[in-house]
């Protein structure tokens, strides 16, 4: 288990975008994307036309010295309906692919300049115990939010690591740039190298 480098990376074909003039847009565009992605957009308030209630006019037109109404279910009027309330919507944002490669690239390499981004043959729990993966995070990294980028985990290595809250264990497939973000210690595994490496090409 080792510092990951940017030679280990560029040996590994892992493409890194170390420049701080560059990609940090990206990463914006892609962080904000995730969390547009999360909200469900299912607030929505009830239209004149929705609200229960008769459409009986309130009163006749002319001749009471009131204003003019049509039914009680207008906006100005206690249990109305809303004018211009939230309606049900989609806010997902769609990031095109060479923007995500790009905010990647820029993530790692931040982390590789960082000195927080480590190697390791593999991380395979055999025993299951959880005792047991603290102990394998211990002896890489002492952070505090450890991210292990891995090809696939066992169920067993996935069983030991589920009650620890600072340790995510993600496949380098499905892995994202904000959870890479929000560690403090990135571990890659042997068998993840060359997924990365086609993701950052």
């Amino acid at each position: 288990m080792s510092a990951f480098t940017i030679q280990d990376a560029q040996s590994a074909n892992i493409q890194l975008v170390s420049d701080e003039s560059k990609g940090s847009q990206a990463v914006h565009d892609l962080v904000v994307a995730y969390q547009a992605n999360r909200r469900s957009g299912t607030a929505q308030a009830k239209t004149r036309g929705e609200v229960n209630g008769t459409g009986k006019k309130m009163y006749r037109q002319k001749g009471t010295g009131n204003a003019r109404h049509g039914d009680r279910k207008a906006p100005i009027f206690v249990g109305g309906g809303v004018a211009f309330g939230p309606r049900n919507r989609s806010y997902a944002k769609t990031v095109p692919k060479k923007v995500r490669t790009l905010a990647l690239q820029r993530v790692l390499g931040d982390k590789v300049n960082e000195g927080a981004i480590f190697r390791a043959a593999s991380l395979d729990i055999e025993s299951g115990k959880t005792k047991d993966f603290v102990a394998a995070l211990k002896a890489v990294t002492d952070a505090k939010k450890v991210l292990v980028i891995g090809g696939e985990f066992n169920d067993r290595t996935y069983y030991a690591a589920r009650n620890v809250q600072s340790a995510l264990l993600q496949t380098a497939e499905s892995v994202n740039v904000e959870q890479i973000l929000h560690s403090n210690a990135v571990i890659i595994l042997d068998d993840a190298l060359e997924t990365l490496a086609n993701r950052t090409a």
